[in-house]
């Protein structure tokens, strides 16, 4: 399995602590790349995929996650993460915006988007 990289989630309760979290997050670097309203990504200019995204609300799936981690095959890693025992908090979607991904719960309780950028 390859992972190309993994980015923290902060789920941001209001506007303000959005406002003030992105301009936190400029302040060491980061630069808005993906605005869709509900989730910003900010990247590292210098490395790309140094990322990290707020997330004000989850519109396709029933929770914030709180890691995302993209992966070569997001249908391989499903099928060894389901056969696993692992719980599958959301099954495998192909997302409007490029991805397909599913979520699933650590063995801590926090839940991880696994994905993959479609071509």
């Amino acid at each position: 399995m390859t992972v190309r990289r993994i980015v923290p989630n902060l789920h941001i309760e209001s506007e303000e602590l959005w406002n003030a979290s992105r301009d936190f997050y400029g302040l060491l670097g980061f630069e808005e790349v993906m605005d869709m309203g509900w989730v910003t990504t900010l990247a590292s200019p210098s490395n790309p995929t140094a990322q990290i995204s707020l997330f004000t609300e989850e519109r396709t799936a029933p929770v914030v996650p709180d890691l995302s981690v993209e992966v070569e095959d997001v249908d391989a890693v499903y099928t060894q993460v389901a056969a696993s025992g692992a719980e599958i908090v959301r099954e495998p979607r192909d997302e409007e915006w490029g991805v397909r991904r599913f979520f699933v719960r650590d063995p801590n309780g926090k839940v991880i988007n696994v994905l993959t950028h479609r071509p």
